[in-house]
């Protein structure tokens, strides 16, 4: 049977070779022969664009939810004057190393779930996983707002509180690349994870300004409750939009059904246990080590700007919190651009056979931790206010183009396990959360010590181009193919055993047998010569068959017995001789 499959891999080589030869374009992959169409439709009538959508709501509600004690620190740790001119004393007397300690802590879930998360998001249903880790976080946030008002063990509180918000909310990337290893069609995976991932910068982009605004209007529990709340109706209306897998799905029309499921393929259908998956080989592959550099270096300047940027504005550029607030807005909103359009150039790029894959991947992540890495180095000289803003917006801006890179390049080079690679990746990136430590150390007591802060994220993201460069790959890689099944000798046999059977069912009996051949078939085997029958026997045999035994020995039996006796005999005799 290797042999056959051999042959078969040949065959299939040979016949895309000649069809890149003789089409216009050049073509890379199989999945730009292969690609079954769809009718147009308005995108919103595509059940795979509705996921995507509420998936970006999703997880706009949850980055919104990471930023809120971000925001709500500056009021609770220092005398505060809100909107209204009224002045709020201090209520919590933190250390910047507690401080430090409590939103560290947030990322010490958030690392522990990743690789568990992408093993569950394989074995079971991703979406539900997904909905399960927002719904939890959104509960704890209401519940933080509680704790938060017990002293004088607080700051422990709030450490376990933001350590499980971080095991819920870690689970919803590896669960999303989950989702769409069932529902993306290989040409469309940038757009739709593009799409769904945005909501992170949206939300945080929305998050800090909202947050801000709450603080200062409300207090400093306002944004809590108000994320726990948007997060649980977000868990309602996704149970009902979304589903494990196409086949799966309550209202999904069956002409997408059947285009998502035919390209896709079975390789995103094939099942797994955690024994099954080549752990060894993954964490030897250099091209999967590209993706987790890329994803650390990421996440380092990403929590660097999340979590400090109105510490920043404040400290060093001297921007009212509520000022601060909305200029936070500018980079999320101009990268959320950035990202969208990344996606949509990158799967025209490659459908149209402009660019392979690996050149795609290599280009927008290039761009953007290259953009990034220059304005984040202007940014460590800059201290006038507008000069220090624009830098702070162009290299959030550009950074976007990075996620159509290496944030999409799972489903390329491992489309089976591509929930677990974002785990494992996400997982090691999301260690980056710690750098919180060292702002916090190096910006506490000297304002100038963002200078160095920048500086790092800027050699940081200098080794993610580098790295991405010379190791990243484009295509499905050797071990994560889905073998053929080898047949073996028995199981061939039983295969056309049964095969042969069926034939002989659905054909059904050649013909009927008449009593009269059952009568010649037995005087045969009963002698060799041509001995009479008694007529009694014969008649009687002819009546059992018949049904006719009382009447046996009437005229019209004994003349057709003798007639088919002649009919049956004449062939016989003329063989003989």
């Amino acid at each position: 049977m290797s042999l056959n499959n051999s042959l078969k891999r040949a065959s299939d080589t040979l016949s895309d070779t000649i069809r890149r030869k003789f089409s216009r374009k050049t073509w890379e992959h199989k999945e730009q022969l292969h690609t079954i169409t769809e009718s147009k439709r308005f995108f919103l009538f595509k059940v795979r664009w509705q996921i995507s959508l509420l998936a970006h709501v999703g997880f706009a509600i949850a980055f919104g939810i990471r930023s809120n004690f971000g925001v709500a620190k500056n009021r609770m740790t220092s005398n505060f004057t809100d909107a209204y001119g009224y002045i709020h004393e201090q209520e919590f007397f933190w250390s910047p190393t507690e401080l430090g300690m409590m939103e560290s802590s947030f990322f010490y879930g958030y690392a522990v779930s990743q690789i568990p998360a992408g093993v569950l998001a394989a074995k079971f249903a991703p979406n539900i996983l997904l909905n399960i880790g927002v719904l939890i976080a959104s509960i704890l946030n209401i519940v933080i707002a509680f704790t938060l008002k017990y002293h004088p063990f607080t700051d422990w509180v709030v450490m376990a509180v933001q350590c499980t918000q971080g095991l819920a909310l870690g689970v919803i990337y590896p669960s999303m690349h989950g989702v769409w290893r069932h529902w993306a069609p290989p040409m469309e995976r940038s757009k739709l994870a593009t799409t769904t991932f945005t909501g992170s910068y949206v939300g945080v982009m929305v998050g800090l300004p909202l947050s801000a605004s709450l603080v200062s209007y409300l207090s400093w529990s306002a944004p809590f409750y108000v994320y726990g709340c948007a997060g649980l109706v977000w868990s309602v209306l996704w149970f009902f939009v979304s589903s494990g897998s196409p086949s799966t799905h309550r209202y999904i029309n069956h002409e997408e059904k059947v285009y998502i499921t035919e390209n896709v393929g079975k390789v995103a259908t094939a099942n797994m246990t955690l024994t099954t998956v080549p752990w060894s080989t993954i964490l030897c592959s250099l091209p999967v080590w590209a993706i987790i550099i890329c994803n650390f270096c990421r996440s380092w300047t990403f929590f660097l700007l999340l979590g400090n940027q109105l510490t920043y504005m404040k400290d060093v550029l001297n921007i009212d919190i509520k000022n601060s607030g909305f200029i936070s807005m500018l980079p999320q909103l101009l990268m959320t651009i950035v990202v969208l359009a990344s996606g949509q150039l990158a799967d025209y790029f490659r459908s149209s056979g402009k660019m392979s894959t690996e050149m795609v991947r290599k280009l927008f992540n290039t761009l953007g931790f290259g953009g990034e890495a220059i304005f984040l180095c202007a940014l460590a000289f800059v201290q006038s206010p507008v000069p220090a803003v624009v830098c702070l917006i162009t290299a959030a801006t550009l950074s976007g183009m990075c996620i159509a890179g290496f944030n999409v390049n799972h489903f390329d080079i491992a489309p089976r396990y591509a929930s677990i690679l974002m785990g494992l990746s996400n997982g090691i990136g999301a260690l980056a959360g710690m750098g919180g430590l060292i702002t916090n150390n190096l910006t506490s007591d000297n304002p100038s010590g963002w200078m160095w802060c920048f500086l790092l994220a800027m050699g940081v993201d200098v080794l993610g181009i580098f790295f991405y460069l010379i190791f990243a790959r484009g295509h499905v890689l050797e071990w994560a193919r889905e073998a053929e099944p080898e047949e073996t000798f028995g199981e061939f046999v039983r295969r056309m055993s049964s095969f042969v059977q069926d034939s002989v069912r659905r054909k059904g009996p050649r013909k009927t047998a008449t009593s009269y051949e059952k009568f010649d078939e037995e005087s045969r085997e009963n002698s060799s010569e041509m001995k009479p029958t008694s007529k009694s026997n014969t008649m009687t045999k002819i009546s059992e068959e018949t049904g006719n035994t009382e009447n046996s020995e009437s005229p019209e039996n004994q003349e057709k017995l003798t007639s088919s006796r002649l009919e049956t005999d004449r062939p016989r005799v003329s063989s003989d001789e």
